[in-house]
């Protein structure tokens, strides 16, 4: 399925959605056809029984970040920076809450450069995959702005507050090794077994309970921003919606039975 020109999807019916990122020959900018395609996928997504979503790019290239060609022109043409900055909201803004919030497990396919705005797409995505020759870098100081698409928000969350500030106020580019040692990405896999990798990876998310999984991974994803108090009334909460799932059933029954679940998500 092609959204526009610039982004792809493909759901699968083992339950994988994929959405690729595809201006390759500008190595996959966020600018606002990418933006647009993303969300117009995640709409697909939710009305479908994706069970985990793959976000990857095009042409050996994750997401170079901020739409440069669009800079430029709002300099030539002197766009005023509340009118940009109406932009950025309306697009990017928009696109990194759509993703940090939404409800099926996503996983950041990382082959080359992310950087910028799309190291935090990466980071948007609740796990993170790279192959050997992935390279990250918050590069926002390289054209003399500050941070956005939520690296205030996520990247201290990741490494710590001080990293956060080395990595940003460099500029520095790092490469996976070192990305995996800050905790940017969960694995580094060699390139010519990053797709079979990925497939096993994603295969273990999908082979689980739906309905269960995503109540786990909405609450990990809000843990940090609650009390213990209300983490513990908010899964209790949560464990009595999927008590009663025929999903629940069978994985008791499958546990005592000595053979492997198959849960249909209901």
């Amino acid at each position: 399925m092609t959204l526009g020109d610039d982004v792809l999807l493909e759901i699968e019916d083992e339950g994988v959605a994929t959405i690729t990122l595809n201006q390759p020959d500008r190595r996959n900018p966020l600018s606002e056809g990418i933006s647009a395609g993303l969300t117009e996928a995640f709409d697909e997504i939710e009305d479908s029984d994706a069970r985990c979503v793959i976000v990857e790019g095009s042409g050996g290239s994750f997401s170079a970040g901020g739409d440069i060609e669009a800079m430029i022109e709002g300099i030539e043409n002197e766009v005023p920076a509340d009118e940009r900055v109406r932009t950025l909201e309306r697009s990017t803004n928009e696109l990194m809450r759509r993703l940090i919030d939404f409800p099926v497990p996503t996983v950041a396919a990382i082959d080359g450069p992310a950087v910028g705005a799309g190291a935090n797409l990466a980071l948007a995505c609740d796990m993170q995959l790279a192959t050997e020759d992935a390279v990250f870098g918050f590069v926002f100081r390289q054209v003399g702005l500050s941070v956005d698409a939520g690296t205030s928000y996520l990247l201290p969350r990741v490494v710590g507050e001080n990293v956060a500030k080395e990595l940003v106020l460099t500029g520095d580019i790092i490469g996976a090794d070192r990305a995996h040692d800050l905790g940017l990405v969960n694995h580094v896999y060699a390139a010519d077994e990053f797709d079979e990798q990925l497939e096993a990876f994603v295969d273990k998310i999908v082979s689980g309970p739906p309905i269960a999984l995503r109540h786990a991974n909405r609450l990990l994803g809000e843990g940090l921003e609650k009390s213990l108090g209300q983490a513990l009334t908010d899964e209790a909460t949560a464990q009595g919606l999927v008590f009663e799932t025929a999903d629940h059933e069978e994985g008791v029954s499958a546990f005592f039975e000595d053979r492997d679940p198959e849960y249909e998500g209901r």
